[in-house]
C-alpha cells in the first residue's frame, strides 16, 4: 500500500489558517469516591472507550474537557486528586505528557496505557513534533518502529499515537481495556466482556464500511494540517500529505503555494482538509488560488457542538464520506 507522507511547507500551514489542532472530550463528571468504578481518562477516545465498556457500572471522568487543546494539556491540582481517588486510570502514553508525568506519580492500582493494548508505528510525519514528546517514542513498546524511506533518523518522530483513527487498531485497545476493566473489577466482569465484544463488533463493522467505501477511488492522496490520519491512510491504502505548522506566524510565498498546486496536480488532490474548530477562510482563499475545495476531517480528539455527529462512530461515519467526496469515489 502507498502511504508515502510528505511535508507541505511549514510556511503554509499559517495560510491555510490550520496551524492549531482541535481539541475537546466528554463531558466531566464528578470524580472521586463513587459506589461505582470510577475510572479517570485522558481525553476523549479514551473516555468514549470506558463508557462503553463501563457502561452502568462506571463512573467516568474526562481531564480533557471539550473544546480543549489536549496535546498541551496541564494537570490541575484537583485533576491530581481525582487520579489518587480513581479506580483506574486509561490514558494513551506519549499523547499528552502530562497526564503521563501524573499517572506516573499517582499510587492508582490500575494504569491502562492504551498504547500498550496494540503496535504502535513511527509513520515519520504522523507523530506530534511537540517537545517532550520524543521522549515517550521507546517507552513501553517491544515493535521496531516502521521508518519511512528517505526519512533521516534526526527527521523522525515519536510513534503516531492516533490508533483510535483506524477501527481495527481502536477495537484491538478496547479488548485490552475489557480485560484490564474485568481484572480490576471482577464483580462486574462479565458485563465487561459483553459491553466489549459488542463495541468490538460495531467497530469491525465500521472498518468494513471503509474498506468498501475507500475501495475504488479516483485518487489516494488527500491534504490535511494534523498528521492524525497515518493509521487510517495505511488501513485503507490512502496517502496523507500533512502540512507542517512550524511557524503559525509566517506567510506563503508565491514558491509555496505554486508547490501546493504542483503536489495537487500531480497526485489528483481536490480538497485541502481542516479540523472543526479552526477557522476556514484562510484555507478557502489558498484553496481558491490552488483550485482546490475545502472540507473538515475530524481528527476526533474530543466532541463539541460543531462536531459532524454526537460520537464516534457519527464523526467517523462523517470523515468518510468527506473522504469519498474527496478522493472521488467510483
Amino acid at each position: 500500500m502507498n502511504v508515502r507522507r510528505r511535508l507541505i511547507p511549514a510556511a503554509l500551514a499559517s495560510a491555510l489558517g490550520l496551524g492549531a489542532l482541535t481539541a475537546c472530550s466528554s463531558d466531566s463528571a464528578a470524580s472521586g469516591n463513587t459506589d461505582k468504578f470510577d475510572v479517570v481518562a485522558s481525553f476523549y477516545p479514551m473516555a468514549f472507550l470506558a463508557e462503553q465498556i463501563g457502561g452502568d457500572h462506571a463512573n467516568v471522568t474526562s481531564l480533557t474537557e471539550p473544546g480543549q487543546e489536549p496535546h498541551d494539556l496541564e494537570i490541575s491540582t484537583k485533576q491530581r486528586a481525582q487520579l489518587e481517588e480513581a479506580d483506574a486510570a486509561l490514558f494513551l502514553k506519549g499523547l499528552q505528557p502530562a497526564v503521563d508525568e501524573a499517572v506516573q506519580q499517582t499510587d492508582i492500582k490500575t494504569k491502562i496505557d492504551a498504547a500498550t493494548l496494540t503496535t504502535l508505528e513511527d509513520h515519520g510525519t504522523g507523530g506530534h513534533s511537540h517537545e517532550g514528546e520524543e521522549g515517550h517514542a521507546e517507552e513501553g513498546h517491544a515493535e521496531e518502529s516502521h521508518s519511512e524511506e528517505g526519512h533521516s533518523e534526526e527527521e523522525e518522530h515519536a510513534r503516531d499515537p492516533h490508533v483510535w483513527l483506524d477501527p481495527v487498531k481502536y477495537a484491538e485497545v478496547a479488548q485490552g481495556v475489557g480485560k484490564a476493566f474485568e481484572k480490576a473489577d471482577p464483580d462486574h466482569a462479565a458485563d465487561y466482556k459483553k459491553n466489549t465484544e459488542a463495541l468490538v463488533k460495531k467497530l469491525n463493522g465500521l472498518n468494513g464500511e471503509f474498506e468498501n467505501g475507500l475501495k475504488n477511488t479516483k485518487t489516494k492522496v488527500f491534504f490535511t494540517n494534523h498528521a492524525a490520519f497515518g493509521y487510517l491512510a495505511e488501513r485503507y491504502g490512502l496517502t496523507q500529505e500533512a502540512i507542517s505548522g512550524l511557524d503559525p506566524e509566517s506567510e506563503p510565498s508565491g514558491a509555496r503555494v505554486r508547490e501546493l498546486q504542483q503536489e495537487a496536480k500531480a497526485d489528483g488532490v481536490t480538497t485541502v482538509f481542516y479540523e472543526t474548530l479552526v477557522s476556514d477562510k484562510t484555507a478557502k482563499t489558498l484553496a481558491k488560488d490552488a483550485g482546490l475545495k475545502t472540507d473538515v476531517l475530524d481528527p476526533l480528539e474530543g466532541i463539541t457542538d460543531k462536531s459532524r455527529g454526537d460520537d464516534y462512530f457519527q464523526v467517523m461515519r462523517a470523515n468518510l464520506k468527506a473522504l469519498q467526496t474527496a478522493l472521488g469515489t467510483k
